[in-house]
């Protein structure tokens, strides 16, 4: 067996999200990684949905994946929407296939069935960090008998498939922007490769994926090198060559630490509602990493999709993780929005802030309550305004604190961003936490009117969050946030 697919193979990469909520930034950083890849070297891009974590999937979600990619101009050419010779392209739709591989596994003894119970789990896992060790499986069901076993079938108890990781050894791969990486076998888990529910866990379906789906190399954020160990011994077990391995370098804030929504956007759906032009949005993800020459186009740092197909190579990546400088965003879609013409500016704006369909859904809030035409910015200002940002008198309820009022805020938010963006499913989340912190309702909803719209009046409140969008209220609390911490600093 060969340690990496044949250079002589077509070229296949794929990007394959999660549908547990809005499309990430960086969904579309590696996407434009793997987009360039493939195109410069004549070969396929294909879009994978991985959507077997039933817990945390968003119906909505594939959907906005497509629409978000779509918009920035990263097109597939394989992928649930478009077919291809290697479908289903959803992890969901391939669970026979999945139970097929993983019993090959078992009858070749790299895998075992695992009858441990959710709590003998959580009891191991806390006797170990009790000894200061650190949490993994122990291995309980490795050493069960075969007679044991088929006891435990024939009883009907669940069970889990882990894969058997060699006791001794180690197992190493090519990073090809690292070079060689080892891990030690002792450091590597029985990883669960079934779940008890009969979906596969990434680990499985991944590996099983990219071997059908004949992806040559695997184009991916760092974060998932210590996996790797794990998915080049389930190759192994299978006897199938490896792929190409490459970890980009994991997008980081200011302050150097994972990108993450408390200290950026993250959401593409942000970055359209808010008016960034998706080509600056490239240009911007491009210059991540330093795959891109520094003197394109005069050392400008504007660059189109075409010019990065041209000119950045994967190989010049730099490990270190690239800043994701919001500031620097904003300057970047400023230089794009002056070099367009006036008609294009306009159509930006109409396509967008101004779009039929958000302007319709305000003039629904507020058709009735006004009395001229006239009146129709005072009372929908905020919808269109970038930074509001209230008064202390505004925002802090009578018999509060600022600094209560601010631990209620933060706390608040959490609860918007784990609800579903509708009236009925809002109304009852906040109210829920109101009562739980003995805010009244009035005291409750006017401190996220003031964040939100910077006063005391607006239309409907609830209806007035789910037209200004999730990802740009959200944003809108956090920059609210970050404001008075500065302040108080």
């Amino acid at each position: 067996m060969t340690d990496q697919t044949s250079s002589s193979a077509p070229i296949r990469v794929r990007i394959a999200p999660s549908p547990t909520g809005d499309p990430h930034v960086g969904t579309a950083y590696i996407g434009l990684i793997n987009y360039i890849y493939a195109r410069q070297r004549g070969g396929q891009f294909v879009l994978r949905i991985e959507d077997t974590d039933r817990t945390r999937f968003v119906p909505t979600s594939e959907q906005m994946i497509f629409d978000a990619l779509r918009w920035l101009g990263l097109s597939w050419d394989e992928g649930p929407d478009v077919g291809g010779p290697y479908g289903p392209y959803r992890q969901s739709e391939r669970s026979d296939i999945y139970r097929e591989y993983v019993d090959k596994l078992v009858a070749n003894g790299t895998a075992y069935r695992c009858f441990c119970t959710a709590e003998k789990l959580e009891e191991d896992r806390k006797r170990q960090m009790a000894a200061k060790l650190p949490p993994r499986y122990p291995g309980t069901c490795r050493w069960l008998t075969q007679a044991e076993i088929d006891n435990n079938l024939a009883s009907g108890l669940p069970f889990t498939i882990r894969m058997k990781v060699p006791d001794e050894g180690s197992t190493t791969f090519t990073d090809e922007l690292r070079g060689s990486i080892t891990f030690e076998h002792k450091n590597v888990d029985d990883q669960v490769l079934l779940k008890s529910d009969g979906f596969p866990t990434y680990h499985l379906a991944n590996v099983v994926d990219d071997h059908l789906m004949r992806i040559t190399d695997v184009i991916r954020a760092e974060e998932w090198i210590s996996s790797t160990p794990k998915h080049v011994l389930l190759y192994q077990a299978f006897g199938w060559d490896l792929p190409r391995f490459w970890h980009m370098p994991l997008l980081r804030n200011i302050d150097k630490s994972k990108i993450s929504k408390r200290k950026n956007p993250v959401s593409l759906i942000y970055y359209r509602q808010a008016g960034f032009l998706p080509g600056a949005v490239l240009n911007f993800l491009g210059l991540m990493g330093g795959g891109m020459p520094a003197d394109i186009n005069n050392g400008t740092e504007k660059f189109t999709l075409a010019e990065m197909v041209e000119h950045f190579n994967v190989k010049n990546i730099r490990t270190g993780g690239p800043v994701f400088d919001l500031t620097k965003l904003k300057w970047l879609n400023g230089e794009y929005l002056r070099s367009i013409s006036l008609d294009d500016f306009y159509s930006a704006l109409r396509s967008t802030v101004l779009s039929d369909e958000y302007l319709r859904n305000i003039a629904e809030l507020i058709q009735t309550r006004i009395e001229t035409l006239g009146q129709f910015g005072d009372l929908t200002g905020f919808f269109f305004a970038d930074n509001v940002v209230p008064s202390l008198e505004v925002y802090v309820p009578k018999k509060r604190t600022i600094e209560e009022t601010l631990a209620f805020a933060t706390e608040q938010l959490a609860v918007l961003e784990a609800s579903d963006w509708t009236p009925a499913a809002l109304e009852p989340a906040l109210k829920k936490f109101g009562e739980e912190k003995q805010w009244s309702v009035k005291e409750n909803f006017m401190l996220l009117r003031a964040i939100v719209t910077g006063g005391t009046m607006s239309p409907p409140l609830l209806e007035s969050l789910v037209v200004f969008g999730k990802a740009r209220t959200l944003d809108r609390v956090r920059r609210f946030l970050d404001s008075q911490k500065k302040q108080s600093k």
